[in-house]
């Protein structure tokens, strides 16, 4: 009874506990909330003062001086970027309900459902944002959580400054806005003043300006289209090199629609099928439409679009317009030649190695042309897409990319005269070696590459396969030099792009396997022209501000990225006209005739590109020609359809400068070529006493050879047995050289390398084609490399005495009875029997037994005189290994 009384006291007495720690959370809760309404409260009552109308939002005015961009000289406008903005004020309802929808899908998916701020999604930007400050998540971009009504204070009242002060003012602002506007006028608000590029904002201006139709007509594909601006107006631009970025966005807005609930499915379908037909393009540019919006991207990456439309920047490029001029005008002429070869595009680039600065880009063969065909879908599926400025795309380099492996070739060790076999050659070593197959019996792919003219040449020298742009010794050199070090020089050299796993691209690289950029390939011969000096590339001379200020300024930033005597190496090989001529014949458009020049073609895998890149030491011009889409273009004109536009404007560049010098027109930032012919500086020859590194092939060795096994004599390989033959051989450079260091010892086993067998059965086989000259004029035989097998410690002949004793005492004219056990492993075919050097006995074993127990008498001399003598057993077996047996006896009276 007692304990039931205390066992409930003690139960109330909890009760009372929990109930008192509760009222005190509630009552810290309740604090905490009065608190934060009260710093609310005082928060909106301190920014509130120096808030802006709401009036104001289509009222404001803006303080505009539009920047410039001149070319080097600064007397040609490229272009100027203007602020004034194009804009048409026009009803919610006369805005295509699909750009509604479009614009909701992609910006603000919960517009409908709160009241101007989305707290999952600033929750979300700063969470983000904190990781990337911490540095545990990397991004370029500071990620916000900006609703429509958001993005309409922002655009229309608030400066665009990232701070906690300017976020808290548009929140307030954007709550009072949705309290006082229904949210159809708020989406009217937003499209009828957001940028999308161009100086056009708002929906109206945007649609005549890209479609040539008011907003009302626009269809859902572009509508997505337009919604898909916003984001980066500039870099989306369907007027410019990213049209693939911009139709991939379109298709995510689109998907985006259907799992909203907005489209369905079908209509997403047809969407996606529709070409859209843009119809003006970029207003107000004077020359080199890529090359000023490759600069504008620059600009507006480095200084923000808004602060180039309103800031009054004066642009000094390094653009030099005669060059730009010459360029486009030799692409348009050689072009229309082209356009019967199934090729309809072509680019350039020419930049000054000395300092990296870009004298002429052209893009496309015409910016302002329409595409060819008219119906294709720009960035997707056209043949020549003008807008697209091929000088910074991706493209496949063919052989243009080898110079990179040649030189790390020679880094390693390797010279101009070192000898690779231009063979039928399998690649994998899974794949026959006899190049039969596509499969490998696992399913693999197998790699047998040809070069152009499907031919095969034998022994040529590093020089002559460069020379004349040969694709198996290419691949061999690969090979040796290895693909991570080659990429890793290219990069050092400048190239951007081959960013996978050197795996990904394979032996295939040397000939173009990996996508390049143009520009970043010109830059990067550059630096061959230099001796091993990179100027990184640049397109900028100088940027001043309104008042004349300069924000930046071109300086020299030279960086040693190859040794000399590579470039040297290099620069002979590509500038030596008679190297090429078997390939390419004595006249070609790589030949400039009037001053020496180092040129390099390249065709990409199935003919879907053609390249040229040549120098002399003051100019570098690439040029690529094919179709935008990689439609290919003919084969048998592959290598020569951009070579003649490399070729027409190096001679223009020369005469265009030769003619300002004797002019005397010189401006102070005029781009001069020397007066006097460059030579390219010769390299020395070297001797490295490896005969396959010094242009040897013919391997030639005298060795003695055992007449009986055809193999090396051995120490106990007879005299007579033995002559000399004289051999001469062929093998591939695994024979001769660890392909890691090919200076080094001869390999010990070369069937430790993968590629050997291969290698070796490819030179095999063309040295036994019957239309070979070669072997017809050799006497080709493979030195043995084992030695004697037969004359040797095991199989000589074993003799196993029984008697006489030795010591013995003999009578002369006595008789002396032998026994003794004899065995062969090749089998008995002679003994002989001597006293001293004096023959006593001999006798031949036709049945050549392998064991034999031998007695014979063996008579003494009469005359023979007392002493001591050696009896001396001799066994020969049938390969002539011959043991004898000594046996010390003496002779009396």
């Amino acid at each position: 009874m007692i304990h039931r009384i205390f066992q409930k006291t003690d139960f109330k007495t909890q009760s009372r506990r929990k109930n008192k720690i509760w009222r005190q959370i509630l009552k810290f809760f309740l604090l905490c909330l009065i608190v934060l309404i009260l710093i609310g409260v005082c928060i909106f009552g301190y920014f509130s003062k120096d808030l802006p109308s709401l009036t104001k939002i289509e009222k404001q005015q803006e303080n505009i001086q539009p920047s410039r961009i001149y070319d080097r000289t600064g007397q040609v406008l490229l272009f100027e970027i203007k602020g004034e903005r194009e804009r048409i004020i026009v009803p919610l309802s006369e805005i295509s309900p699909w750009l509604q929808k479009a614009t909701i899908a992609t910006e603000d998916a919960n517009f409908y459902h709160h009241f101007g701020l989305n707290f999952k999604a600033i929750l979300r930007a700063v969470l983000n944002n904190f990781l990337i400050k911490l540095g545990l998540k990397e991004t370029k971009v500071i990620q916000g959580g900006s609703t429509i009504t958001q993005q309409v204070i922002k655009n229309a009242l608030l400066t665009p400054e990232r701070t906690i002060a300017r976020k808290i003012k548009e929140a307030i602002l954007s709550v009072e806005l949705e309290f006082r506007y229904p949210k159809e006028q708020i989406l009217e608000l937003y499209l009828n003043q957001v940028s999308y590029g161009m100086n056009a904002y708002g929906a109206e201006a945007a649609s005549r300006l890209y479609f040539g139709k008011s907003a009302k007509d626009l269809s859902l594909s572009e509508s997505a289209i337009l919604a898909s601006l916003p984001k980066a107006p500039s870099r989306l631009s369907p007027y410019g090199s990213h049209l693939d970025e911009l139709f991939a966005r379109q298709e995510y807005i689109l998907e985006r629609m259907v799992n909203l609930g907005l489209i369905s499915q079908k209509e997403k379908e047809e969407a996606q099928k529709q070409v859209p037909k843009f119809i003006s393009k970029f207003p107000g540019i004077k020359q080199a439409p890529h090359f000023v919006m490759y600069v504008k991207d620059y600009l507006e990456e480095t200084y923000g679009e808004d602060y180039l439309k309103k800031g009054g920047l004066k642009i000094y490029t390094t653009l030099d317009s005669e060059l730009q001029q010459a360029s486009e005008e030799i692409i348009k002429n050689i072009g229309k030649r082209n356009a019967e070869f199934n090729t309809y595009n072509e680019a350039l680039a020419a930049l000054d190695p000395k300092t990296g600065q870009i004298l002429a880009m052209v893009g496309s063969k015409d910016y302002f042309a329409s595409p060819y065909p008219e119906n294709c879908k720009p960035g997707k599926n056209c043949l020549f897409d003008p807008n697209v400025n091929v000088a910074i795309c991706d493209r496949q380099p063919g052989s243009a990319f080898k110079p990179f492996v040649y030189s790390r070739a020679f880094q390693k060790g390797y010279t101009p005269n070192t000898v690779l076999f231009d063979v039928e050659t399998e690649f994998n070593p899974a794949c026959p070696a006899d190049a039969s197959k596509e499969k490998s019996d696992y399913g693999m792919d197998c790699y047998h590459p040809q070069d152009y003219d499907g031919k095969f040449r034998g022994p040529v020298t590093i020089k002559q396969a460069l020379a004349q742009s040969l694709n198996i010794p290419s691949v061999k050199l690969l090979y040796l030099t290895g693909i991570e070090d080659s990429i890793e020089l290219a990069h050092r050299l400048g190239i951007t792009t081959l960013n996978e796993p050197s795996s990904y691209y394979g032996l295939p690289l040397v000939l173009g396997g990996g996508e390049v950029k143009l520009l970043d390939m010109v830059s990067a011969y550059g630096a061959f022209a230099t001796g091993g000096i990179l100027n990184p590339k640049t397109a900028i001379l100088k940027i001043e501000d309104n008042k004349g200020k300069i924000i930046e300024e071109f300086k020299l930033n030279p960086q040693v990225v190859l040794e000399e005597n590579v470039t040297f190496l290099i620069n002979d090989i590509l500038s030596d006209n008679e190297a090429r001529t078997p390939m390419f014949g004595e006249n070609s458009p790589l030949n400039l005739v009037s001053r020496p020049a180092a040129v390099k073609t390249g065709t990409s895998q199935d003919y879907k590109d053609a390249w040229t890149i040549g120098y002399t030491p003051s100019l570098v011009c690439g040029v690529w020609a094919g179709n935008n889409d990689n439609t290919p273009i003919q084969k048998k004109v592959a290598g020569y359809i951009a070579a003649p536009i490399w070729n027409e404007f190096m001679k223009k560049a020369y005469e265009i400068k030769t003619q300002k010098i004797e002019l005397k027109s010189k401006n102070e930032n005029d781009f001069l070529l020397p007066e006097e012919i460059e030579e390219f500086i010769k390299p020395e020859t070297e001797i490295t006493g490896k005969p396959v590194l010094d242009g040897e092939f013919i391997q030639k060795t005298t060795l003695e050879i055992d007449k009986i096994s055809g193999k090396i004599a051995g120490p106990l390989t007879p005299q007579d047995l033995i002559e000399k033959r004289d051999f001469q051989e062929i093998h591939s450079i695994l024979y001769y050289v660890g392909k890691d260091d090919p200076r080094g010892e001869m390999p010990q086993d070369q069937s430790l390398d993968s590629q050997y067998e291969n290698w070796e059965q490819g030179i095999q086989r063309w040295l036994n084609l019957p239309e070979n000259e070669l072997t017809k004029n050799l006497k080709l035989e493979i030195s043995p490399k084992e030695y004697d097998d037969i004359h040797t410690e095991e199989n000589l002949p074993r003799i196993n005495l029984l008697a006489p004793p030795p010591e013995s005492i003999f009578n002369q004219g006595s008789q002396i009875e032998i026994k003794f056990l004899v065995s062969s492993l090749l089998g008995i075919e002679k003994i002989d029997y001597f006293l001293n050097e004096t023959l006593l006995n001999s006798k031949n074993f036709p049945d050549h037994e392998k064991e034999k127990k031998v007695e014979n008498n063996l008579f003494l001399p009469g005359n023979i005189k007392n002493g001591n003598y050696i009896l001396k057993i001799k066994v020969a077996d049938i390969a002539e290994n011959v043991t004898e047996k000594e046996i010390p006896i003496s002779i009396q009276q």
